[in-house]
């Protein structure tokens, strides 16, 4: 990969991070919190996303994205206020553009049509859309007028209010004189800021308007405009730029805070500041075009020495235009090697120093520093600890069976080993866990399209969303939760007209949780719609032919149809549903990650779907087992407890079969060696172990067992891969010697041995 792409990948790597972002700003404001900077901070997103792409020439890109910043431009400005017609277009711009960056990414071809509608909608809330009819009706004639662009200028006004003044003249020398004449150290900075665009400023989409405007955010500001090398009219460059400004600014802001604001074109525009008065420094800086140097390259270079005490408006002379060019030329790299940076935060008022920001910086304010690092490396880390884990085991069972003084030195020392290899093991793991937010914020864009293409209207709440999971799940757990949440808006939710009727809220509701439970991670999926109808589902499955008519089933049996194989409540086909691929694809898919889903309706108040996962898919702790001379490991996060049972509470409760009753309660047996087809069913079960286990719906089952060896972590290793996917069998792992031991699915187990058995609460007499 040459030097050029690994920086355009490292680009879109950002614009990740940036799309994040925005989309949470987005969010925020929908909802009516957002403040002035989280504003400013999907401006800023957006902003960075169009620079960058306007270095790798992205057209399409810094199209749409120059209409999307400049309507949130008048909305962080106070013009256009962020009503729900304007949110609505604005959270449709953000998807808008996640599609163009991706698109971009893959160096597919971008069809400007399919968002044309959405861009109509960015220039109608600006009012650009009118202006371009009036262009439409005017004639041809031309009539020459004058421009005011003083006080009447809405711009302008807003530049007063804050304590700076714009002023466009070719006649500056006086207004300059005479501010460098009333520079007095009295604790203000007073700087002469010399800027000259280059073509290639404008070309990438930037405009030099809101670069001014920034600098009157630092104070009180004189901006001049110098035409001197504007061509005759015939001679005119339609792509060229001809006009530069010099900005007298007053201010409390350093002399970095000041440079930063035009960081974000450096390498596109020529560049001097000065310091004039109330300071011990004075810079010039040139800017370089892009012949000169890199995009990335330093905005300020500092070629002047301290100024004499004795005079302040002394200066030193510094290296001209032409020979820093030249210096610069010689030793800038390719054009091409960096991409626009991203623009810095924007600038505060002169009221409040940027110093404060420095200070709360180095007092540990700011965000953590990261490293990016590929994916494949983490993952083989992980291997290798996993491996490190097995081979500790090993050397630990061969010590203890070479040794009976389990006191010794040795001993003890390996007990230390085991638990730095424990610590080693979950700080590599916690390098791979992530918050569920990313993926919870795809899922705002998801309800969004399902609820315009079904005409309803619903709101996304969200919870939990800080909730650490192993990246590998969260990429996986994308799609089937993107069919969770559609099935949610579609099936799930009535129709605004029918809710309403019902005594509801037009607007639908979906909740999107997440939490940890009992060293898994659950995430729910549910809405305030009619709920499971379940005579329908029941007569559908009859009329699909997979159930029998005559079938007699509970409430939890038929909501758990929806989980077969091509079946769908949809009467007809559409985008969202009816085409047989159901929620069979969803369990499939969770079951893969070695997770379970339920589900729980309520007629007339709504669904919940539940997803069970595992929070890593690396490694568990376990307790081992033996069932028939066979060595099997049960996740200890399933087990709530284990007994040796007495002949007392063993009985057979009508139909259910063997239970044991535990605190006056029976509980169904599970006997996992006939189940897994290592022996035949057991009768009695008073010599053997019960492990109390409670799957995800509630049921408490016991598991029998042979004995117990002891509780250790193992390394999971993945059957479907390797072998292929076995009913009972969640995984698989290696012990200390060498053995290779089967991971049980307890919820799997109770499946097969009778489906979800409802929990014995039954009386006492009841028992034979």
């Amino acid at each position: 990969m040459d030097q050029m792409e690994e920086i355009r990948e490292t680009f879109f790597l950002e614009c990740e991070e940036l799309l994040e972002a925005m989309e949470a700003g987005l969010l925020s404001m929908n909802s009516g919190e957002a403040d002035a900077e989280t504003v400013n901070a999907v401006f800023r997103a957006v902003h960075s996303i169009k620079g960058g792409a306007g270095a790798f020439g992205l057209e399409s890109l810094v199209r749409f994205a120059h209409s999307f910043e400049t309507t949130l431009d008048e909305v962080r400005a106070a013009r256009l206020v962020a009503s729900e017609p304007v949110m609505r277009t604005l959270l449709k711009s953000g998807d808008v553009l996640a599609d163009l960056v991706r698109a971009s990414q893959a160096n597919d071809e971008i069809d400007d049509a399919a968002h044309a509608d959405v861009l109509a909608e960015l220039t109608a809330h600006i009012g650009k859309e009118e202006c371009a009819a009036e262009d439409e009706d005017a004639t041809d004639d031309f009539v020459p007028m004058t421009i005011d662009v003083g006080d009447d200028n809405a711009d302008a006004d807003e530049a007063e209010t804050s304590g700076a003044s714009i002023a466009e003249t070719q006649d500056s020398g006086e207004g300059l004189e005479a501010f460098e004449a009333d520079a007095q150290d009295d604790g203000q900075q007073r700087y002469r800021i010399d800027f000259r665009p280059f073509p290639e400023l404008y070309s990438r989409g930037n405009e030099t308007f809101l670069l001014l405007r920034a600098l009157t955010t630092f104070g009180e500001a004189e901006i001049q405009c110098n035409t001197d090398d504007l061509p005759l009219l015939g001679e005119v460059d339609p792509e060229g730029a001809y006009l530069s400004w010099t900005v007298l600014l007053t201010t409390e802001s350093s002399e970095e805070d000041v440079a930063a604001t035009f960081e974000f074109v450096q390498g596109d525009c020529e560049l001097g500041i000065k310091l004039l008065g109330g300071g011990a420094t004075q810079t010039q800086a040139q800017a370089q075009a892009p012949d000169m140097g890199a995009p990335g390259d330093s905005t300020v270079e500092p070629t002047a020495q301290s100024a004499s005490s004795d005079d302040p408006l002394a200066e030193i002379p510094a290296t001209s235009s032409t020979e820093a060019q030249a210096e610069q030329n010689d030793a800038a790299p390719d054009p091409a090697a960096k991409p626009t940076p991203p623009e810095p935060p924007a600038p505060k008022p002169a009221s409040k120093p940027a110093a404060g920001k420095t200070a709360a910086k180095e007092a540990g304010g700011g965000p953590k520093p990261t490293v990016r690092v590929e994916l494949d490396r983490v993952d083989r880390l992980i291997n290798l600890v996993g491996e490190l884990v097995i081979n500790q085991a090993m050397l630990s069972e061969c010590v203890m069976e070479a040794s009976d003084n389990h006191n010794s030195n040795v001993a003890t020392g390996l007990e230390e080993f085991k638990q730095l290899t424990r610590e080693i093991q979950e700080s590599v793991m916690a390098i791979r866990a992530q918050p569920v937010k990313s993926l919870f914020q795809r899922m705002s864009r998801i309800v969004r399209e399902a609820s315009d293409a079904t005409g309803k209207s619903v709101e996304l709440h969200v919870e939990g969303e800080t909730t650490e999971v192993d990246k590998t799940v969260i990429e996986r757990l994308a799609d089937p939760l993107t069919h969770m949440i559609r099935n949610a808006v579609d099936h799930g939710l009535e129709t605004p007209d029918k809710r309403e009727a019902n005594g509801k809220s037009a607007r639908g509701a979906v909740l999107l949780t997440a939490a940890h439970r009992s060293g898994r991670v659950v995430i729910e999926v549910g809405d305030d719609g009619a709920g499971i109808n379940r005579e329908r589902v029941k007569q559908i499955a009859i009329d699909k032919g997979l159930i029998p008519e005559d079938a007699e089933l509970t409430n939890s049996e038929i909501d758990n149809l929806l989980f077969l194989p091509g079946f769908s409540t949809a009467s007809e086909v559409s985008d969202l549903s009816g085409r047989g691929v159901g929620m069979d694809v969803v369990k499939r898919a969770i079951q893969a990650l070695g997770g379970r889903i339920s589900v729980a309706s309520t007629p007339g108040e709504g669904t919940t779907f539940s997803i069970s996962l595992p929070l890593t898919l690396a490694v568990l702790d376990g307790m081992v087992v033996d069932v028939a001379g066979q060595t099997l490991v049960v996740p200890i996060s399933a087990v709530i407890e284990t007994l040796q049972p007495n002949e007392a509470d063993l009985h057979n409760v009508c139909a259910d079969g063997p239970t044991v009753r535990i605190r006056g309660t029976f509980v169904p047996i599970v006997d996992v060696g006939a189940q897994l087809g290592y022996r035949n069913p057991k009768s009695d079960f008073h010599d053997q172990v019960i492990l109390l286990v409670e799957t995800d719906d509630g049921v408490g089952t016991a598991l029998a067992v042979d004995s117990i060896h002891d509780q250790r972590q193992v390394v999971i290793k993945g059957l479907e891969s390797n072998y292929g996917q076995v009913r009972g069998i969640a995984a698989a792992t290696i012990l200390g010697d060498g053995r290779i031991a089967l991971i049980l699915d307890a919820e799997a187990l109770v499946s097969n041995a009778g489906g979800a058995i409802a929990p014995a609460e039954q009386p006492l007499e009841l028992a034979s």
